[in-house]
């Protein structure tokens, strides 16, 4: 099923500490703990409650909780309660909207509900509330046949107040016309302020405009969303698309936006999940008065299925050309296979168990003879077991496929299938996936309760018990069970998988797919243009009849900046407590290496990190370090393939990784640590397993053996594959990396190991013809591996488990370093790479839609400073960028930041329709910063927007990580969270005009997108070229 289309929005969180002694205290939480989701504590079933019923109670002490079903008396809306000893509450409402067609009206209506509501009738609520709420999280998702608005927060009266906002937001929306031109669409000229000055008859050019619109233009320049896209419309074609095709969405009325709120917005057709500690009856009282004024109706619960597959079906779409693939090798293909019914929960668990045993991990046999082969390079993006509808759908394809491959692809996926059957799978892999399992009811993270929320959603919309689905241990022995009587995998493989009614779904490349996209859209906004048109007496007319409308959007845009906001719930500023709650470390050495410890409950798990520092490190090995990374994970040892390797890994851990680390000094810009950082976690018993494992992948890896080189080629090829959808997805990132290479020590590294500088090598690489040897490759990623860990000063360890692991932990790394090197020396750079400082650069792209960046150096972590940095980040994002990037300008997205460690100062756009616009806002933001009389409110808002982060929930494995990761002491936390409390409106002011103003010809600029007129050398642009693969021969590719 489509996955969600969501609304990306930053937000962090509160948690308010409370200081208690440590054993006083761990006797309190495990008191709460039994309190909260104790059964007992709760009414029977068949109670009234509040204007609910209570219809079931489900308690699962595996998780820690107890699950209420409830439905509304009066409307029957239904509600779900988690309770459990988590003071991150959750709450979410939902709807079931199916999508009558193309035109995106749930993602339009999702959009719109948020704009303003009877009792909170202020414009943008929804964005309002970010900057007055402590919340870690606040979003909105369109799903294919479900919309649903969660949040969650640690403090009880922001619940409330978010609540509020949500459920008169859902229920009572205003859904002004402006709202639905705004989020929705438009036609309105290019620069409604233009002038008759040189260029002004350019500027007001008619475009179609428009929030929602140019989010999906963006989508559609994602070639894996297109297909993923086109393959649901023909495999769901009752399902049409939410999210909205562009080429549909103009169709849209705003009479029907309204009808359909009408039709499916209501308490009938609701669903509503609450999560944490809060008290049930409190949280019912407050939902009953809001359902309360409603009647049940009908509403259509319809749960739509995919079409019936009972032979062989066959469809071909065209798709856009992938710039960093070769030319001969654009296909993408899938099988598909329909399921059986989720709802049956022992079979639906299995299903997955079998598709991890089928394609994950390199020993698996869908990768070994699909990927490895050489068929493709990386698998397509509806590959896997999807069991979010009520029939379950398996697929696997692949990207990169040459034409005359296509049919094999078909082929080796159905031998492939036949062999599992035949061969049956090894106890070993089941006891792994079993394992992970395990590890994963024991492993707490922070957001238990959003992750929750979103697992359950989509089964329960569509059917599914949200209450079998909670009863995971049940399920895992059900299935031990199944599986201890032999054959039972590989039966349900035959039942599902080995016959011929499939749907092979193929995308095909065409040249002119772009080029067709620009046209299709230039005639239907001629013909969206005639129609108006024909209102009026003329052309001109109508031209001034759309310029005048566009300009009153503007001013009613204008108005909302200064509307009085007094009617929506705040938290305050004297909510956060000053001082910040300190989780005690212990440091000791063993053998020479600091050790941090975090002692504290951990469910019988140890978690392991350690830094080894390496300095002035050559950017010809550094820019190789994430093709090693990758390498040690795929070629394996003298002894061991690297499907036994991951047995063990699974087995044994909860997963172990290696990677790049590079961390600015808090206390001056110019000194920065580099290194490698190696992380892992496991059950106590199997630390010593978890070392072992982790030290023969990084110093066994055995990068001369006779398969080495032909994967390393699969490995940078399945990474260039489909790397230009990761950047349409994330376009604002690259620009904000390359925009900081050359401001930044740290910065610079950055954009070596993950930025565009990285994708371009990456595909060289990717380009180089078999008869070309890797070997000056495989010679660096050597070096590499020579001197990745030692046992020495350089090295640092942190380890968090419990207080009684202590003892056996220590003796355990005792023999860890034991076991490493000594006395590396990593060879030293004679020259490093500069990028451009005080530059713009401009890199083009397939895009219908552009990813901008500024960027300015400011202070280290320690300097005064940087307090009223992040206050001005917060301000001008809330405040200034998102009314004109987002709200004015039709861009998805838009805002600043400012990286406190490392410091930088930063604006960015997201899916932006015109960036010039966009460089002139940004360009003016400093003085209007400056300029502007900022308010104790203003003041109070952004830091309310700053502490969601500063005090954001963290699992326990999280604790102690910014001290041992970046160096950033309690002490130094504390002076920077006293300043941020205490920054003042002269202190914003001050900053704006230093390093926005003052410093502006200092920023460097950064754009992504289609190359136009204006982006040239002689306005000052250094245009660069990626150096696509349009010339990749077609011997650049392993074969089979």
């Amino acid at each position: 099923m489509l996955r969600s289309v969501r609304c990306p929005l930053r937000h962090g969180a509160s948690s308010l500490p409370r200081r208690h002694g440590t054993a006083a205290l761990n006797n309190r939480r495990r008191y709460a703990a039994v309190a909260v989701a104790d059964p007992s504590h709760f009414p029977p079933v068949g109670t009234q409650l509040h204007g609910f019923t209570i219809t079931r109670i489900k308690h699962v002490p595996e998780l820690e909780l107890t699950a209420l079903e409830l439905k509304h008396d009066r409307t029957g809306a239904e509600y779900l309660h988690i309770a459990r000893d988590d003071a991150n509450n959750v709450f979410s409402i939902g709807f079931k909207t199916n999508p009558p067609d193309d035109t995106g009206v749930p993602h339009i209506l999702e959009h719109t509900t948020l704009c303003g509501s009877h009792q909170y009738p202020v414009r943008d609520p929804f964005f309002k509330m970010l900057s007055r709420s402590l919340s870690n999280f606040m979003n909105a998702f369109t799903s294919a046949d479900h919309t649903t608005y969660p949040f969650a927060t640690t403090n009880a009266q922001d619940f409330k107040n978010l609540m509020s906002v949500y459920l008169d937001a859902t229920l009572h929306p205003l859904l002004e016309e402006n709202d639905f031109t705004q989020e929705g669409w438009r036609i309105g000229p290019e620069n409604p302020l233009a002038t008759q000055q040189e260029g002004g008859d350019e500027a007001k050019r008619l475009v179609f405009k428009g929030v929602v619109y140019n989010e999906m233009k963006g989508q559609m320049s994602d070639a894996s969303y297109l297909f993923y896209v086109r393959f649901q419309d023909h495999l769901f074609p009752a399902i049409n698309n939410s999210g909205g095709d562009p080429q549909k969405i103009t169709d849209l009325t705003w009479e029907q936006l309204k009808k359909f709120h009408h039709d499916h917005y209501h308490p009938s057709n609701a669903k509503l999940l609450t999560y944490g500690d809060l008290p049930l009856a409190d949280h019912l009282k407050e939902i009953d008065q809001r359902l309360h004024g409603f009647d049940r109706i009908r509403v259509d619960h319809g749960i739509k299925n995919p079409i019936e597959l009972d032979g062989p079906k066959h469809v071909t779409v065209p798709g856009p050309l992938d710039p960093l693939v070769p030319p001969d090798r654009q296909h993408k293909t899938s099988v598909t296979w329909l399921m059986g019914d989720t709802a049956d929960v022992l079979e639906n668990f299995s299903l997955g168990v079998l598709s991890s045993l089928l394609m994950d991990g390199y020993g698996s046999p869908l990768v070994r003879n699909l990927i490895e082969s050489g068929l493709g390079a990386s698998f397509s993006p509806n590959t896997g077991y999807d069991s979010a509808g009520r029939r379950g759908v398996f697929s696997v394809g692949l990207n990169a496929v040459k034409e005359e491959d296509v049919p094999r692809v078909r082929e080796a996926i159905a031998q492939t299938l036949l062999e599992a059957r035949k061969n049956g799978f090894d106890k070993i892999k089941v006891d792994g996936v079993l394992h992970q399992m395990e590890l994963s009811l024991k492993h707490k993270t922070a957001n238990f309760g959003m992750n929750m929320m979103q697992r359950l959603k989509p089964g329960w919309f569509n059917g599914v018990d949200p209450m079998n689905a909670l009863a995971v241990v049940d399920t895992i022995n059900a299935f031990k069970e199944s599986y201890a009587k032999g054959g039972y995998l590989e039966g349900l493989l035959e039942k599902y998988l080995l016959n011929d009614n499939t749907l092979t779904f193929t995308m095909t490349p065409s040249e002119s797919f772009g080029q067709e996209l620009v046209e299709e859209e230039n005639n239907r906004l001629a013909e969206k243009i005639s129609e108006a048109t024909k209102q009026f007496s003329s052309p001109t007319e109508a031209h001034e009849y759309l310029e005048k409308r566009e300009l009153e959007l503007l001013e009613v845009q204008e108005k909302a900046r200064s509307q009085d906001l007094s009617c929506l719930p705040t938290v305050h500023v004297k909510d956060i407590p000053r001082e910040k709650e300190r989780k005690p470390l212990r440091h000791d050495d063993v053998g020479g290496v600091s050790v941090q410890w975090r002692e504290a409950p951990t469910n019988g798990l140890t978690y392991f990190r350690a830094v080894h520092r390496l300095e002035n490190l050559p950017d010809e090995l550094r820019e190789m370090i994430p093709l090693f990374t990758s390498a040690i994970m795929r070629l394996g040892t003298r002894n061991k393939t690297m499907e036994q390797l991951e047995e063990l890994i699974n087995l044994k851990t909860g997963g172990i990784s290696v990677g790049h680390h590079a961390s600015p000094s808090p206390l001056a810009l110019d000194k920065f640590e580099e290194g490698f950082t190696f992380s892992g976690f496991a059950l106590d018993r199997n630390v010593p397993d978890m070392y072992e494992l982790l030290r023969t992948i990084i110093m066994e890896t055995d990068f001369d053996g006779p398969e080495a080189e032909k994967k390393i080629r699969e490995l940078v090829q399945t990474s260039s594959s489909g790397v230009i959808n990761s950047i349409a997805e994330s376009g604002h990132v690259y620009a904000r990396n390359f925009a900081e290479a050359g401001l930044s020590p740290t910065g610079r590294l950055m954009e070596q190991i993950s930025g565009l500088s990285q994708i371009k090598l990456t595909a060289g690489l990717a380009s180089r013809p078999l008869s070309e040897s890797m070997s000056d490759v495989i010679s660096k990623l050597k070096a590499i591996q020579s001197f990745t860990i030692a046992n020495g000063s350089q090295l640092r360890v942190a380890l968090t488990c419990g207080p009684e692991s202590s003892t056996p932990n220590q003796e355990a790394l005792s023999r860890f370093l034991g076991s490493l090197p000594k006395g590396v020396t990593p060879p030293s750079a004679s020259h490093q790479a500069e990028y451009p400082r005080n530059a713009k650069s401009f890199f083009p792209l397939p895009y219908q839609v552009y990813y901008s960046a500024r960027a300015v150096a400011t202070v280290p972590y320690v300097d005064s400073a940087g307090a009223p940095l992040e206050i001005l980040a917060q301000l001008l994002t809330h405040r200034h960028l998102h009314h004109e990037i987002r709200e004015k300008g039709g861009a998805y997205g838009g805002g600043a930041y400012s990286r406190s460690l490392g410091g930088l100062f930063g604006m960015y756009s997201y899916r932006d329709p015109n960036p010039q616009n966009t460089m002139k806002v940004m360009s003016e933001a400093g003085q209007w910063a400056r300029d502007r009389t900022w308010t104790p409110q203003d003041l109070e808002e952004a830091k309310l927007s700053v502490f969601q982060g500063y005090d954001a929930p963290q699992s326990v494995a999280q604790e102690g990580m910014r001290l041992f990761l970046s160096g950033i002491t309690d002490d130094m936390l504390q002076t920077r969270r006293e300043r941020l409390l205490d920054v003042s409106a002269e202190q914003v002011q001050r900053v704006a005009d230093e390093f926005l103003v003052k410093r502006a010809s200092e920023s460097s600029i950064a754009i992504l997108g289609e190359r136009k007129d204006w982006a040239t050398e002689k306005n000052g642009w250094d245009v660069r070229e990626l150096h696509m693969a349009q010339n990749i021969p077609e011997e650049a590719v392993a074969p089979p």
